[in-house]
């Protein structure tokens, strides 16, 4: 990426299907909250066996112990990740972590907690790993906090499994004249802290002339930057694509906002593990190679339209 090291990330989120395609997941609910509460689902099935799991002997014993993978997620992202109308945690990363799980011999159970805390948390040891729609960036692997340029932990590994970019969104019918990242120069713009587009929003105000810089308002999680553009109180949004294109489908019916322009910043998502932390790690990885191979990735991707940000192999700290 361009304007820092994040994208959806502590100091962030392309290629996707089109917009249409989210209509799988219409029926769902945009719910859940970004705070820092434990909220344990484990996203998928029961408890799972460690017996018929073909890969459980790659786990470090001690995960093996506990059957559980701890996951810090900010539950506020669907597709992604999200609350559906019953309470579940269900979207891509819990499906994709649900069949991991079976390779496994493990539970993954996710924890709902602010984006901006998730490396702290498993800094920190409360989460084995992060997975929350959070690009891999060679800052966030370092430890560098993209706004200083300083050194701020010992940074994080990641195993990437997808593929996304950003995206612009209006209100539907009055796009502002809005179609490019320059053409927010002068307007109101609303987006989550702590992501790709809070950082593209302050790389693009750099090059607004003045008086007409970008006002920009972050929020903890995407869905109250949607409500601040859905009652007019901004121009403008910016999220993940695939967060962009659901939001277009479902709020109001389809009936509240449309994306304008071209998606951006094309980059992988990774689960975030502890740099101390291999073998949990290459285990992650080998999970995922299994599930591309044996076809359940495919099918999580399908069933929630997101199949062209598919990646062919899971890759370690494919980030720039």
């Amino acid at each position: 990426m361009t304007a820092s090291s994040t994208r959806r990330t502590t100091a962030a989120h392309s290629r996707l299907a089109a917009v249409g395609a989210i209509a799988v997941a219409g029926a769902l609910l945009l719910t859940g909250c970004g705070d820092q509460t434990e909220n344990n689902d484990s996203g998928g099935s029961d408890n799972q066996s460690a017996a018929g799991a073909p890969l459980a002997d790659k786990l470090p014993q001690s995960v093996r112990d506990k059957g559980v993978i701890k996951v810090g997620s900010d539950i506020a992202y669907a597709p992604v990740e999200f609350k559906d109308k019953s309470g579940e945690t269900v979207g891509i990363d819990p499906d994709l972590a649900d069949a991991m799980g079976k390779q496994l011999g493990v539970k993954f159970e996710f924890e709902n907690g602010t984006f901006d805390t998730l490396i702290t948390g498993l800094r920190s040891k409360r989460y084995d790993i992060a997975m929350s729609a959070m690009t891999d960036t060679m800052d966030r692997q370092e430890g560098i906090d993209s706004d200083t340029g300083k050194k701020v932990g010992q940074g994080v590994d990641f195993v990437d499994y997808f593929t996304a970019g950003v995206s612009i969104y209006t209100k539907k019918g009055d796009d502002q004249g809005i179609k490019t990242w320059s053409d927010l120069c002068g307007k109101k713009l609303v987006l989550q802290r702590g992501t790709v587009s809070e950082d593209l929003a302050k790389a693009e105000n750099e090059k607004c002339p003045a008086g007409q810089k970008i006002s920009m308002e972050a929020f903890d999680n995407d869905q109250q930057a949607q409500t601040r553009l859905r009652a007019g109180g901004a121009d403008a949004g910016s999220s993940d694509f695939p967060v962009a294109a659901y939001a277009v489908k479902t709020s109001g019916g389809g009936k509240d906002f449309q994306i304008v322009g071209e998606q951006v910043e094309a980059a992988p998502y990774g689960i975030a593990v502890a740099k101390d932390n291999t073998q949990l790690r290459d285990a992650l990885k080998a999970a995922l190679d299994a599930v591309i191979a044996n076809g359940e990735y495919k099918k999580v991707l399908d069933k929630w339209g997101v199949a062209e940000g598919a990646v062919t192999e899971a890759t370690i700290n494919g980030g720039k």
